[in-house]
């Protein structure tokens, strides 16, 4: 690893770590409704909300009524988002007049964003109006990040009550979770990237042209959206010239801010985080690196504060951090690597500007290798999905890590809430485990973890490999999920396997090289997309309630220590070794056979 790569991952975890006490802190004090200074200046626009809809505030629910009015919500939401795309021809802020989106695409689309997945099977500058942009996925953006948010405060206060019937409000948390975390923070962060240059207006596109005349090709495409390959079976190119380029605008700034502070991923432009309108310097990679992180982080301290023992959140900051480095040097130290099929072709691999060596490509220039890498890993081990580079022109092991990162549920950090309430779905195994080796009950933050807890952490773990496999073995089954398929062999199964996992961890990132809007992918991915957010939702809120009604058992000499350095490795092992015993046999036919193949020539 470089000098510059090493400098990058130090002063990041740095700036992180320093932002992980403030932040934490503000959220618990919004999510316990504190007097603090911002819930007294908006708290007459709170007020208009429940008001207007006509929601009574200080009404607590049980976990089976917070779940039928979060999917309730969620369920409006869908509804919403696939209105405007069907309708968005007819309406206005369309300068493009961007014609209606086909039905299977707009369903996908519409379970992508409120499941914070933010799945794209569609170039946005050329499908989505500008209202369908702000009204539908933007607004879905905050409001899907601020289910998670809830979800999570709701776990926590399961740990944190005893003899309790409920477990909050989900009106007022979504309320809060929104008005007071999520929208602050946006408005900072969108008005810093619009400083660095990121577009953000209302024009039309802007035809300009070209100095000289681009030739280039693309692959050809049949009336499904599938690649055409000829009788050998690679790829048909279409040779294409054009003398103009198409510049896109629109709102990009204050949807890039809550793409990445929500972990949300979807990308107003097809090229993501790689394209200079959205991402246009180091400085602003920074701050979009940072923003991915800071919520999910924070959220740590939080849990630690609401439940009275900030060691608590800190043990599972540190096996956060622990997996987190440790996934990160793998995939900077295999790009930096470079490819020995290329080396052994005589090809020059220290062209890079910024960094000497390794595999450049499919990733920017302004970033190099290690800014990218970073980018990847972030994104993956949250529920971002954002991309700065193409992580399918990754070596095999610095792809490996993306889809590693999504299968061992995303804890490293996780998603906005989904990362803290998986790993605390993890610890509820570990300590599950720790009892049985020493013949004890089992507790966790003084409650005892019974049979109910455990039969709902198996399910919250469970369907997710489950749907993922599933999905993938249907996939490369059928003729429609092999179609779409760019890339012949092992590189090929990684591209299907990576969009399953992407879809079922609600991540969103695409590992490219998949031809997936089409009805097949778009029907599938959208169905793992929904059970991927809501069966894990539903059975950790009625652990929440669970927990709750518990009452607190005293600490003894034979409670474990659920914040030392044994419980950190206990937490760490139980992550590595569901994901791992889970998914290395589909890993193995993927990107560990490629690797092999690479080096082995």
């Amino acid at each position: 690893m470089t000098p510059a790569s090493l400098a990058l991952i130090a002063i990041y975890l740095i700036v992180m770590l320093a932002l992980v006490k403030p932040m934490g802190l503000y959220i618990a004090n919004v999510m316990e409704g504190r007097p603090i200074w911002p819930l007294r200046v908006g708290a007459g626009v709170e007020r208009l909300i429940y008001r207007l809809s006509g929601v009574d505030a200080g009404a607590e629910m049980g976990w089976r009524r917070y779940t039928i009015a979060l999917l309730l919500f969620n369920a409006v939401g869908a509804l919403a988002v696939y209105a405007l795309q069907r309708l968005q021809l007819w309406l206005p802020l369309n300068p493009q007049q961007f014609a209606n989106v086909s039905p299977d695409s707009s369903f996908n689309t519409a379970v992508s964003f409120i499941t914070n997945t933010n799945w794209q099977g569609y170039s946005g500058e050329s499908t989505m109006s500008y209202l369908t942009q702000m009204a539908g996925l933007a607004v879905q953006n905050f409001l899907s990040a601020a289910t998670g948010i809830v979800v999570v405060v709701a776990l926590i206060r399961g740990f944190a009550r005893h003899t309790a019937q409920s477990i909050g409000n989900f009106w007022t948390d979504i309320t809060r979770s929104t008005l007071y975390i999520l929208l602050p923070l946006s408005t900072l962060l969108a008005l810093l990237l619009v400083g660095q240059g990121v577009v953000q207006n209302l024009s039309a596109y802007k035809d300009v042209p070209t100095v000289e005349t681009l030739a280039y090709q693309q692959p050809k495409v049949d009336s499904a959206g599938n690649p055409v390959k000829d009788a050998a079976g690679n790829p048909v190119l279409e040779n294409m010239t054009t003398q103009k380029q198409t510049l896109p605008m629109g709102p990009m700034a204050s949807q890039e801010a809550i793409k990445e502070l929500g972990t949300n991923g979807g990308g107003f432009l097809n090229a993501n985080s790689a394209h200079p309108y959205e991402n246009p310097t180091p400085l602003s990679n920074f701050l979009e690196l940072l923003a991915i992180i800071l919520i999910p982080s924070s959220l740590t301290y939080t849990f630690g504060r609401m439940v009275g023992d900030t060691r608590q959140g800190w043990a599972v900051l540190a096996a956060m951090c622990i997996l987190f480095v440790a996934l990160v040097a793998l995939a900077v130290h295999s790009e930096q690597l470079g490819n020995p099929r290329v080396a052994a072709l005589g090809v020059d691999q220290t062209a890079s500007i910024l960094q000497p060596g390794g595999n450049m490509e499919g990733k920017e220039a302004r970033f190099g290798i290690g800014a990218s890498a970073l980018f990847a890993t972030i994104a993956t081990g949250t529920s971002t999905g954002a991309v700065n580079s193409m992580h399918d022109s990754y070596t095999p092991l610095g792809g490996f890590v993306p889809l590693f990162d999504m299968q061992l549920g995303e804890v490293v950090f996780g998603g906005v809430g989904t990362g803290l309430y998986s790993m605390l779905i993890f610890a509820i195994i570990g300590v599950f485990i720790a009892g049985l080796m020493i013949g004890r009950t089992p507790e966790y933050l003084g409650k005892k973890i019974e049979a109910f807890e455990i039969k709902m952490s198996s399910i919250a773990i469970l369907v997710m490999p489950f749907i993922v496999l599933l999905g993938t073995a249907i996939a490369v089954s059928v003729a429609d999920g092999k179609a779409g398929v760019a890339n012949p062999a092992a590189h090929g199964f990684s591209e299907i396997l990576y969009a399953f996992t992407s879809a079922g961890n609600n991540n969103g990132s695409a590992f490219g090289g998949l031809s997936a809007n089409t009805p097949f992918y778009n029907t599938a991915l959208g169905l793992v997309m929904w059970l991927g957010r809501y069966w894990p939702i539903a059975a950790v809120l009625a652990i929440a309630g669970s927990l709750a009604a518990k009452k607190r058992v005293p600490v003894t000499a034979g409670t474990m220590l659920t914040y030392g350095p044994t419980f950190i490795i206990l937490l760490i092992g139980t992550v590595l070794l569901v994901g791992a015993l889970t998914f290395v046999p589909a890993l193995a036919l993927g990107p560990v056979v490629e690797h092999l193949v690479m080096w082995g020539g």
